[in-house]
């Protein structure tokens, strides 16, 4: 009770709970670390792999893709090569259906990309993608024009 008695006689100038968090050590162990960051990155250098090397292995001939053109006007078209012979056909879904068919059982592994107007519905796109998928195509991608 003697101490209750002495902070009244005070004037409630007694000892206040310090609400402020001093943050100034934080603020010199974050620069100190930042500078030990900056000094070690260019120090350490990538790791660097050693591919193994295979002796006269020749390159894997690459199959050309079969192109499936979509036309603003909804029109589909087939490009594609036999030999040396570049063809390009105009045909219905139903067409193209069974044009892919005859193309995988041939060659099962050759792509096929998808080059649309713009202006298409992404889902005429889609329904060609889900049709080709569908019919046993295993690769199936997107031309693009690079801006």
């Amino acid at each position: 009770m003697p101490g209750s008695m002495r902070s009244s006689m005070r004037g409630g100038r007694g000892r206040r709970a310090m609400s402020d968090i001093n943050v100034v050590p934080y603020i010199d162990v974050m620069l100190v670390l930042l500078v030990i960051f900056m000094v070690t990155a260019p120090l350490v250098t990538p790791t660097i792999v050693n591919l193994p090397t295979v002796g006269n292995a020749s390159p894997q001939p690459q199959t050309p893709p079969v192109i499936v053109n979509i036309k603003a006007d909804g029109t589909l078209s087939v490009r594609y090569k036999d030999g040396t012979l570049t063809q390009d056909q105009t045909m219905t879904q139903n067409d193209l259906d069974t044009f892919v068919t005859n193309r995988q059982q041939a060659n099962p592994d050759e792509p096929v990309v998808i080059a649309a107007d713009k202006t298409v519905k992404y889902e005429a796109v889609m329904n060609v993608m889900s049709e080709l998928k569908n019919r046993g195509v295993k690769r199936v991608g997107l031309l693009v024009k690079s801006s």
